[in-house]
């Protein structure tokens, strides 16, 4: 009997246990959610409990690529739940005679039947084998996967080799991308398909993996500045070659172009505009345009995807076809991004009424908006690390907050510093209700990063090779059409804020919009635009001492602007458009369209001449000599 009564103890204790851990789970910044059975998140709703919703969608990255298997005339594809019946597109996608390689289509496609399909690559033969495969035994196939609405779902490429047997080969199935480009070095980035150990050939010298792996993060260095470099990128027993051109000596004040654009999610009008996540078509013709006017590198600043997703699968997915769409470029040039309030990886719970209620998903370090992202892009790590430490840190001994890594950052180009901020950390969807389960607010700007970036600001001012900083955020300090209810304004009413575990911080919205601007305006002589996105338009507001930027009520201090500069907003990369609406600011608003728009900003020393066009139509849109 006393050891039938231990064992109950013993078990009760493991159970206390148990429940003790699922509880740490539940990060202490948040307040009224808690663990439920089988680990089930629960929300208390004024005593009415709510379970969150997460079923898993069956659009996965291995579900689309289709888990390509060769048989002895092609290529058999199993799509699994994600696609039932479709079409599925296939073609050569020739590397040797351009240098932005896409696919070539053949000229009828192959029907997904029971998420089944195959690739007969005998039929490619003859007239319809422009790559050589037969004389190779060896080529690249592009695919793409269409549901039976005509809904675009992903593009894939599957590499293969011999003629009869076929065999799946080693494949660059996503990049190579030019990431953290500097004056003597970068790093390339890209997915293979296999395990493997790959290697990067440039200036006539190799460097390698550390291990086998399917991710490759590839650091080259010691080139010389502002050279253009053949690079090859060799994987299992094939190679594939591009080209980069390395920045100026820092303070070189050479010219130089870069572009700047923000918002291509999913638009109207069907086809690649709405690419599952993405509005391939934009991007595809900003790339190019960009490439066209020789840009040495593109910022994208937020919303490059669809998201608001509670399965971290779909919105890799989404990522992934973001991805595709700037690739050809981006294998020769830089493209800098980071996150918008779309990227939004959600708990979720919907109530009765129609009401929901979202919070960033954790583990933060895990499955958190900020980490998914983290997972799919190569960026700086030179900013904060989290909001742990700040005075509203529940829990000075442990870590309660995502982190910063790869979405606060900086980064120079010979003369200039581009300062990028992630203006929806943290981000809780259901903005009205963070006083119920906390969470940050869209457009708010927390301690430590206002900390980091007062430091940043200064650090870069004392720098003798930076001539002008660009700061750049997902939303607008000033918005004018679109997200005039939220972003750094909310119409005007200070009182919202964020909450941590249950308490509201000090500070609202317009008084941190205020410090922000003390910081980057008055405290800085060399920052010289705000570049943001967020609201779906292009305009340009210039940001003077007679600018007017607050309600009719303020009753709080007001800052007093020392100086011009502009705010140029460029959410015209594909997005649903927003019209222009009143503000205290509308006065110096100029440049305002719905037009798809680039940014392309000329530097030339001292002196930056910024031109806008439609990559659409190639007009003009605007034009401005900022210095």
């Amino acid at each position: 009997m006393y050891r039938k009564i231990f064992f109950l103890l013993l078990l009760t204790t493991v159970v206390i246990i148990g429940r003790a851990q699922n509880i740490n789970k539940i990060p202490k910044v948040y307040s009224n959610i808690t663990l439920g059975d089988e680990d089930k998140l629960y929300l208390n709703l004024k005593g009415s409990i709510y379970v969150s919703h997460e079923l898993p969608s069956p659009y996965t990255l291995e579900n689309l690529k289709g888990n390509p298997q060769a048989t002895p005339t092609g290529i058999f594809f199993d799509f699994n739940e994600a696609v039932i019946n479709g079409n599925l597109y296939y073609g050569f996608i020739p590397f040797e005679d351009t240098k932005y390689p896409l696919p070539v289509y053949f000229r009828s496609p192959q029907r997904i039947l029971d998420s089944k399909a195959f690739i007969n690559i005998h039929a490619l033969k003859g007239r319809y084998d422009m790559i050589g495969w037969v004389k190779n035994q060896k080529g690249v196939l592009g695919y793409r996967v269409v549901n039976e609405n005509g809904d675009f779902l992903y593009d894939g490429r599957i590499g293969f080799r011999g003629e009869n047997p076929i065999f799946i080969d080693d494949t660059i199935i996503e990049g190579p991308f030019v990431n953290l480009l500097g004056h003597e070095e970068a790093t390339i980035s890209f997915e293979t398909n296999f395990k493997i150990v790959a290697s990067i050939e440039i200036n006539n010298k190799k460097f390698s993996d550390e291990k086998a792996t399917t991710h490759h993060e590839i650091k080259v260095e010691g080139l010389s500045p502002k050279t253009e470099y053949e690079y090859s990128v060799h994987y299992g027993n094939n190679s594939l070659s591009y080209s980069l051109k390395t920045a100026p000596l820092p303070g070189t004040r050479s010219q130089f172009t870069f572009g700047y654009a923000s918002d291509s999610r999913s638009g109207q009008g069907g086809g690649e505009r709405d690419f599952h996540g993405a509005n391939a078509y934009i991007m595809k013709k900003i790339m190019s345009l960009s490439a066209y006017k020789e840009s040495a590198f593109v910022q994208f600043t937020g919303d490059l995807i669809t998201g608001y997703k509670i399965d971290p699968n779909e919105l890799n997915v989404e990522y992934a076809n973001w991805k595709r769409a700037v690739e050809p470029w981006a294998h020769h040039l830089s493209v800098v991004s980071t996150m918008g309030n779309h990227e939004a990886l959600m708990a979720y719970w919907a109530v009765p009424g129609g009401d929901f209620f979202s919070v960033d998903k954790f583990p933060f370090e895990e499955v958190s908006s900020e980490a998914v992202y983290a997972q799919n892009f190569v960026n700086p790590l030179n900013g904060p690390e989290s909001e742990d430490g700040a005075y509203y840190d529940p829990d000075k001994k442990r870590i309660d907050f995502p982190p910063y890594k790869e979405t606060v950052y900086y980064y120079t180009y010979d003369n200039i510093a581009m300062v990028v901020l992630n203006s929806d950390y943290w981000y809780a969807p259901s903005t009205s209700h963070v006083d119920v389960t906390s969470g940050n607010i869209h457009a708010y700007i927390m301690d430590i990063q206002l900390k980091w970036i007062e430091e940043t600001i200064e650090k870069l001012e004392q720098d003798d090779n930076i001539d002008h900083i660009f700061v750049t955020e997902h939303t607008p300090f000033f918005p004018n059409g679109g997200h005039v209810n939220d972003d750094m304004w909310y119409g005007g009413n200070n009182i919202y804020r964020p909450y941590v575990a249950g308490k509201p911080v000090k500070k609202g919205i317009i008084e941190r919009r205020d410090e922000l601007l003390d910081i980057i305006v008055n405290k800085s002589k060399k920052t010289v635009a705000l570049l943001t996105g967020d609201e779906h338009n292009y305009c340009k507001t210039e940001l003077t001492p007679e600018t007017n930027i607050y309600p009719d009520n303020w009753e709080l201090p007001k800052i007093k602007i020392s100086r011009t500069v502009y705010q140029i907003n460029n959410g015209a990369a594909g997005a649903p458009y927003y019209a222009q609406e009143n503000t205290p600011w509308t006065p110096f608003v100029t440049g305002f369209t719905t037009q798809h728009a680039l940014v392309l900003f000329h530097v030339d020393g001292e002196k930056i001449f910024m031109e806008v066009l439609n990559p659409d139509t190639l007009d003009k849109v605007d034009e401005l000599q900022l210095r």
